[in-house]
């Protein structure tokens, strides 16, 4: 098991101690901030419903960047993974979150399932489909390829908060032929009764997805369940192999 980050009284989570961390959000900060622009970061935040304020970085322009910040570190271990995420989890800009998510994207395969509730922290701390959606495809998604005992707490969260139940639905979404099929389409019927539009747009999302794999088992599903799936569902779950 790696290193993370422990729970304090406050529920929070306490930072472990990573001079990497230290030096990544030092230049990181630097960085970014230099290349602010107020004017696109205001129509950012309009556009992402006021969710958090922004530096106003494009996604290729904020990359090259990111590729500045860490020239020259070496390879994170957990530890330094945590102080990382949690560390820009802190800061107020959302493109410091977006970093965060491509740091833990890119160093998964050094991540441990002791690494779950730090992803949790960050799935449920100013959420968003922005950040949510990259967590549970590519690091809640890796922490369970990897460590199959994790499927029994994507289990207990598919009865969680919005954010946390739309990661369990979206966890398997780059499973491909490894899809726990039975899980996947257990946990569509768990939720199609949701209200909320980004739990039922998940549900036809991951389904779409596998349709990709397995097109008939996904129309058999759906044909199946279609007076508790939402039509929201199960157009988006068809959308590219017909009824």
């Amino acid at each position: 098991m790696g290193v993370t980050a422990s729970g304090t009284s406050d529920g929070h989570l306490e930072l472990p101690r990573s001079a990497l961390a230290d030096t990544v959000l030092e230049r990181l900060t630097a960085i970014y901030a230099a290349a602010a622009d107020p004017l696109r970061a205001a129509e950012m935040r309009a556009y992402m419903k006021d969710i958090a304020p922004f530096l106003g970085l494009t996604t290729p322009d904020r990359r090259v960047l990111s590729r500045t910040v860490l020239d020259g570190t070496p390879r994170p271990d957990e530890a330094d993974c945590t102080a990382v995420a949690l560390r820009c989890w802190r800061l107020p800009e959302r493109e410091y979150q977006y970093f965060a998510v491509d740091y833990l994207r890119r160093h998964v395969r050094r991540l441990s399932s002791g690494f779950l509730p730090v992803a949790r922290h960050l799935v449920s701390t100013v959420p968003w489909w922005d950040t949510v959606d990259a967590l549970a495809a590519h690091v809640v998604g890796g922490l369970v390829a990897a460590d199959p005992k994790l499927k029994a707490d994507m289990d207990r969260w598919i009865d969680d908060d919005l954010w946390v139940a739309r990661t369990a639905l979206l966890h398997q979404l780059r499973y491909k032929d490894a899809t726990d099929t039975e899980r996947l389409f257990a946990y569509c019927v768990r939720q199609s009764g949701h209200p909320d539009f980004f739990i039922r747009k998940a549900i036809g999302w991951c389904l779409r997805e596998y349709a990709k794999t397995d097109p008939q088992a996904v129309r058999d599903f759906v044909a199946g369940e279609r007076d508790r799936l939402s039509p929201l569902s199960v157009r988006e779950a068809l959308k590219n192999v017909g009824p």
